[in-house]
């Protein structure tokens, strides 16, 4: 099989910052790492790979220190790693990033499966797995939680909902994002670790790519933050003391000056 894990690098919770200017996300120079999601993701690719045979390319987009996200997912034991970095991609929605995304994998060739985290623990869209699926016409099965079989060009897959699962057939290829409950992601080995720092990771442009700047970046973003700012800090409410009779009368007492009741 060949398969493709998108994954993201986000900043760490605690170093999450706002450019004033552009009101996007800042990356540059901040502690960050593998979106928790995308993890569960690599996990599942390596091992359908460990079934079925076959190879695993991860993929980014993001600026020049995300090149640490592919390395890591190297060190776990992907084969390759794709890195789609331009200036043009600042500021990408999440339309222009599934878009650019789509565009680098379709530059890789044939492929039998695309594996996404569920959403980004930085925007919790969940839009771009389904955004790449729409961008490549191809079938998704979205908060996958078991992969149940792969055989004769089909997926069969167990995709969570409010009541319990739906048990989803998908011809191939296609795009699943999956949830933490799918498995429990490995740790990396030393020999992966020593791989990983010597591995040739692949650079892509917009222009190897042959993208429409107008397709990604602000300028290809429909979507974007009009403001950014802390919500207000609430006044400390009152706690009543009493016979809960007294408190349920006095309680429909206020309610009643509200006119409420």
């Amino acid at each position: 099989m060949e398969i493709i894990v998108c994954i993201k690098q986000v900043p760490d919770t605690t170093a999450v910052r706002i450019d004033p200017e552009t009101r996007t996300l800042v990356r540059e120079g901040v502690p960050s790492i593998v979106n928790p999601f995308d993890m569960y993701a690599i996990e599942e690719g390596l091992r359908l790979r460990e079934k079925h045979g076959g190879r695993v390319t991860a993929i980014t987009m993001g600026p020049a220190q995300a090149e640490a996200a592919l390395r890591e997912a190297i060190s776990l034991g992907v084969d390759e790693a794709v890195h789609l970095c331009d200036a043009a991609f600042k500021g990408s929605d999440t339309l222009a990033t599934s878009y650019a995304l789509a565009m680098g994998i379709k530059n890789m060739g044939t492929f039998d499966l695309i594996i996404c985290g569920k959403q980004a623990s930085d925007g919790d869209t969940a839009q771009v797995g389904p955004g790449i699926a729409v961008h490549l016409d191809l079938p998704q099965v979205v908060f996958v939680r078991k992969i149940v079989e792969i055989r004769e060009g089909c997926l069969t897959a167990e995709r969570i909902t409010e009541e319990g699962f739906d048990l989803v057939e998908a011809p191939l290829p296609a795009v699943v994002t999956v949830v933490k409950e799918i498995n429990e992601p490995r740790m990396p080995s030393l020999k992966g670790k020593m791989k990983a720092k010597k591995a040739e990771v692949r650079t892509w442009g917009i222009q190897e790519l042959g993208l429409d700047p107008g397709r990604v970046g602000l300028e290809g973003s429909p979507t974007w933050v009009e403001r950014v700012f802390s919500p207000h800090q609430r006044e400390a409410g009152q706690i009543w003391h009493g016979e809960p009779t007294e408190l349920v009368k006095r309680l429909v007492g206020e309610l009643e000056k509200l006119k409420i009741v």
